[in-house]
Formats: structure tokens, C-alpha cells, sequence
């Protein structure tokens, strides 16, 4: 009988706390998906089920439900994490364990860790992913405090970290015992189909039919999950105060949230409850991106946000926050970036933005971080 000489392939076990849908749980699956299928064998264990695993279960990747984890701190179901955690490692034996979001990764490192203690264990590689260090959220002293703690020991705990953005890889560096572990590999993508300008403006007025009354006023976009660290709030105030300038725009944010409610509520209050238009969630919402004139990302808390780079593949001229990791301003053009939480900025910053926009097409489309290098430098750390 002939040997099979082919290589054994490494078993990678991603594990992250929801597989919902945001920015890790895209991370996950462009990996999960695009890592050299001859060499790494991919896994995804998870709490709450959802977009995520659905995608994952259509591409075939084998997944492994992980029922009591979930993103809120509650001892005693943390406990119970804890332990699932450690019979999922153990049953799987995997050669990789790559953590994702705060929660599972802080007790996914810890369980990988007591597994290659154990006399019939092995030791996994550990990688851990920092989507946004935690402890930047605002928070008061104490949380603040313990999530710090918490991050620095996932990290201590880990073979290696992967940071996506500069800001926090420069907090990375800071940290005690952990300074060599830290990795910088931004997010990659692959440039969606964009529609053309005039595709993406009829489907959009599908979606919300007051779009129809403003076609030929300046198109400011949005699309983010509207939660408080998203900043839209600010971006609301903003075109309120273009409003008392006499600047006619109309602001459009593709997404839904928890700050829905409160948000329709500050633009009608506001006096922009016109010029402000809420369309809800909207699939694969980055293929109608050409229907704006100018991209606007008014978050108080970011990394490397995916929709910041399908915007700039898409030649949109952008408005972001410095929150925003900066090497994203040194690879497009036609960025400007402003302080967080600062409306008068973000009004001022798109009066330019405006001017400048009607005096060129769309600039050109390129994409500047291709997801192939986010693969090939993070399969360097699985090897």
C-alpha cells in the first residue's frame, strides 16, 4: 500500500465570543476561509450563534458551539465558559488557538494553558487578536482598571498578540512583559462589487423613499452599528450646525442598533430630522457606498474598521476621528482626520471635504490593504 506522504495540517481553533456579525466575527471568517486549506485545518467554536456561524456552516468550516459564553460578565455562566472552553480544546486538540474579542480570549488563553500543563495535554500555539483594546472604552477608574488587567494577562498568556491598528500597538509596546509578543498586521479586504453611483441611489431610495426629495443635495454616508463608541451622535450635531451655516446636505446611515431610538430622537430635536436619514440594517451595505459623495466615520472608539477601507477602495473622499488607526491616513488620500466627540471639527472638516469633492469625480479606486497580506503575515504566526 502506498504512504500518504503528504503533511499533517496544522488544526487552527478560532475561538470568539458571538458569532453575530461586526468586525471580529468578518476577521474570523476571512481567515477561517482564506487561510492555505492544504496546510491549516480551520475550526470555530462560539457563544451566541448567528450570522457568523451560518456563513461558517455555508463554507463548510467545522464549528463547535461553546452554549454559555456570552459577551457580559456573569460569574457563574463565566465559570461554566471556563470549563466548556477547556473539554472543546481538549476534544479538538488543536495546533493553533487564535483568540478573538475580551472575553473568550481572556479565558480561551487561560484553558489553553492549563491544557498543555496536563501530562497527556499539548501546548497550542496561542495567538490572540486585539480587536480595539477594551480598556479604551469609557468607563469609570475600577472597570477600566480590571479590563486592563484582564488584557495585559490574555497577552501574557499568549504567544503572540495581533494588533490592528498603530495606536494600539504603541499601547501594546507599553505593557509590561508582553512588549515582544505584539504584532502589527492590519485588516485586509477584498474590494466588494461596488454598484454604480446611480444603482446604489435607486436601491437606497428603495430602502428609504424621503431619499428621493434630495437626490441633487450632497450625500454624506455612514454605515455602522449605531452604538455609542460609533459616535453618530456627534456627526447629527454636526449637520445641525451646517444647517444654521446655510450648508444644505443630507446626512444618510445605513445600520441599525441599540442608539436607534435615541438617535431619531437627538436629530429630530436637533431641527435635522430631514437631513437625517436612517435606512436600517442593509446587507453587504459597502456595495452602495458610490451612492455618497463623502464618507463619514465620526467614532469615539475604533481600530482598522472594514467599512474605512471599503470606502477608500471606493474613492470616496473621507471624514474620520483620530480614534482611527492612522496609517489609514497615510495610504489614502483625500482623508481628514479630527478629534473624537467634537462636532464643530467634523462640521468644518466636511465644508472642506464638500468643496474639494465638487471639484473632482470620484478619486481613483485602490486598495491599499489587499486581505491576501492580513493571511500570509498572520499563517507566518500559526507556523
Amino acid at each position: 500500500m502506498a504512504q500518504n506522504n503528504l503533511p499533517k495540517r496544522k488544526r487552527v481553533l478560532f475561538l470568539i465570543t458571538k458569532a453575530t456579525w461586526g468586525g471580529a466575527q468578518r476577521y474570523v471568517l476571512d481567515l477561517a476561509t482564506h487561510i492555505p486549506q492544504d496546510e491549516f485545518e480551520p475550526i470555530v467554536a462560539f457563544g451566541e450563534r448567528g450570522r457568523l456561524s451560518n456563513m461558517l456552516a455555508d463554507s463548510g468550516i467545522p464549528i463547535r458551539p461553546i452554549p454559555s459564553l456570552g459577551r457580559d460578565i456573569a460569574l457563574i455562566s463565566d465559570v461554566t465558559s471556563f470549563f466548556q472552553i477547556l473539554i472543546c480544546l481538549w476534544r479538538v486538540r488543536p495546533d493553533v488557538v487564535h483568540l478573538n474579542s475580551s472575553k473568550a480570549a481572556a479565558l480561551g488563553a487561560l484553558a489553553a494553558r492549563i491544557i498543555g500543563a496536563l501530562p497527556a495535554g499539548r501546548q497550542a500555539n496561542i495567538i490572540f487578536t486585539v480587536h480595539g483594546w477594551p480598556f479604551n472604552e469609557k468607563r469609570s477608574s475600577l472597570p477600566r482598571t480590571l479590563i486592563y488587567l484582564i488584557s495585559w494577562f490574555t497577552a501574557l498568556m499568549s504567544h503572540a498578540t495581533i494588533v490592528v491598528s498603530r495606536s494600539d500597538e504603541v499601547q501594546g509596546k507599553k505593557m509590561s512583559a508582553v512588549a515582544d509578543k505584539i504584532h502589527y498586521i492590519p485588516i485586509g479586504i477584498e474590494a466588494p462589487e461596488y454598484l454604480s453611483r446611480e444603482e446604489a441611489i435607486q436601491y437606497l431610495c428603495g430602502k428609504v423613499p424621503a431619499l428621493k426629495k434630495t437626490l441633487n443635495v450632497p450625500r454624506i454616508g455612514t454605515i455602522a452599528e449605531l452604538t455609542a463608541n460609533k459616535g453618530i451622535s456627534f456627526a447629527i450635531e454636526a449637520i445641525a450646525l451646517l444647517k444654521r451655516q446655510g450648508v444644505n446636505v443630507l446626512y444618510m446611515v445605513l445600520g441599525e442598533g441599540e442608539e436607534r431610538g435615541h438617535l431619531k430622537t437627538l436629530a429630530r430635536t436637533s431641527g435635522v430630522a430631514e437631513r437625517v436619514l436612517f435606512s436600517g440594517f442593509v446587507s453587504d451595505a459597502a456595495r452602495y457606498l458610490k451612492a455618497f459623495d463623502v464618507f463619514l466615520l465620526p467614532s469615539i472608539k475604533e481600530g482598522m474598521p472594514y467599512v474605512l477601507l471599503e470606502a477608500g477602495a471606493a474613492g470616496l473622499p473621507i471624514v474620520m476621528t483620530t480614534v482611527v488607526n492612522p496609517e489609514v491616513g497615510e495610504r489614502f488620500q483625500h482623508i481628514r482626520a479630527v478629534p473624537p466627540a467634537d462636532p464643530e471639527a467634523l462640521a468644518e472638516a466636511l465644508i472642506e471635504t464638500m468643496r474639494e469633492r465638487e471639484e473632482n469625480e470620484l478619486f481613483p479606486s485602490q486598495n491599499h490593504f489587499p486581505l491576501s497580506d492580513m493571511v500570509e503575515k498572520t499563517a507566518l504566526l500559526y507556523r
